[in-house]
């Protein structure tokens, strides 16, 4: 039975909670406005909180307080206004309890000392010891305490951002640049692009611009695609790699490919167009991880531009003209 809900104080709660989570190092960031909030009515639930009493009143697994999943749902339905499918019990543990379980604020108890960590028949609360933090939100001294609480802990967002930087793919430009790309594919066909293809074959290119899959601007040398009067270009126009040699002038347009998008017809002559004022002569490259995935797009390929496969960075494929690589007159 659905109790009667103070809307007001609910998303005052709603907040709140929001807020407790995030001092005890929940990463929130990348979660959907929804997802914080169906974590923070979950925990809410497990404190034993409504719109009728406040954070002092938390209990704990002392107080004998704890929920099995479909109990949560049936608190967050009767208390926190939500009407949710019992059938979505498994929610919460994979998605709406699962970083606060990770991050030790919220325990399973084990009714059955041999039961599996994912079983259902363990209930989740919180301990004596946040259950005592919690009870003092909105106290003046509350800051200070949390502080001391969570001294001497690697708090889970720390955690997860040490995880993510050690993930990421470490590259060199220029020799002694170092660039970080995150995890993927894509990127780890440009750090080939960057450290073999040129080089091999880009006579001392320097790159002038190189995007990430979540940094569309990583590297972007202003001041040199200025100068070759190429600098007033839109990302989403730019190809994956720009570089420019100075032992032969030649500006290097480059597309690393592993799902879609090497440089076609059409994109060869947006390119064209792109690059015009610069005068520069110009070398297309279209770059595949292997040649498995050439063979998918071969057929897209435009004539007079060059393929090079990162699996045998040894060689080339010249899409007709010259025997060598470089820029086609007209």
């Amino acid at each position: 039975m659905q109790h009667k809900i103070n809307l007001e104080r609910l998303q005052k709660l709603v907040n709140e909670a929001i807020d407790i989570l995030s001092q005890l190092g929940i990463p929130l960031n990348n979660l959907t406005k929804r997802r914080q909030e169906k974590m923070a009515k979950c925990f809410i639930a497990l404190a034993g909180i409504t719109t009728e009493n406040s954070w002092k009143n938390t209990l704990s697994i002392e107080d004998n307080h704890k929920l099995l999943s479909r109990e949560i749902i049936n608190y967050l339905n009767n208390y926190l206004g939500e009407n949710i499918s019992s059938g979505s019990y498994d929610d919460i543990r994979r998605k709406d309890l699962l970083l606060p379980v990770e991050a030790g604020i919220v325990t399973k108890s084990a009714l059955n000392p041999n039961a599996n960590t994912n079983d259902g028949t363990r209930p989740y609360a919180l301990s004596e010891k946040v259950a005592a933090q919690l009870r003092l939100y909105g106290t003046e001294n509350w800051k200070t305490y949390i502080e001391a609480f969570n001294e001497g802990q690697t708090l889970l967002n720390v955690k997860l951002a040490k995880a993510r930087e050690l993930s990421k793919v470490s590259v060199l430009i220029h020799g002694n640049k170092e660039l970080k790309f995150s995890p993927g594919a894509h990127n780890l066909l440009q750090k080939a692009i960057i450290e073999e293809f040129l080089p091999i074959y880009g006579f001392g290119a320097e790159v002038l611009y190189v995007g990430d899959t979540t940094n569309k601007y990583l590297f972007l040398n202003h001041k040199a695609l200025k100068e070759l009067n190429f600098d007033d270009i839109a990302h989403d126009k730019l190809p994956d790699v720009v570089a420019y040699s100075k032992t032969k002038d030649w500006l290097y347009l480059i597309e690393a490919v592993t799902t879609a998008n090497p440089i076609t017809e059409i994109r060869k002559l947006k390119l064209e167009e792109m690059a015009l004022k610069s005068g520069k002569p110009i070398v297309f490259l279209t770059a595949f991880p292997d040649r498995a995935t050439f063979r998918k797009h071969v057929k897209e390929v435009a004539w007079e531009t060059e393929v090079w496969i990162a699996d045998t960075p040894e060689h080339l494929i010249h899409f007709n003209g010259d025997k060598f690589m470089g820029p086609y007159s007209a």
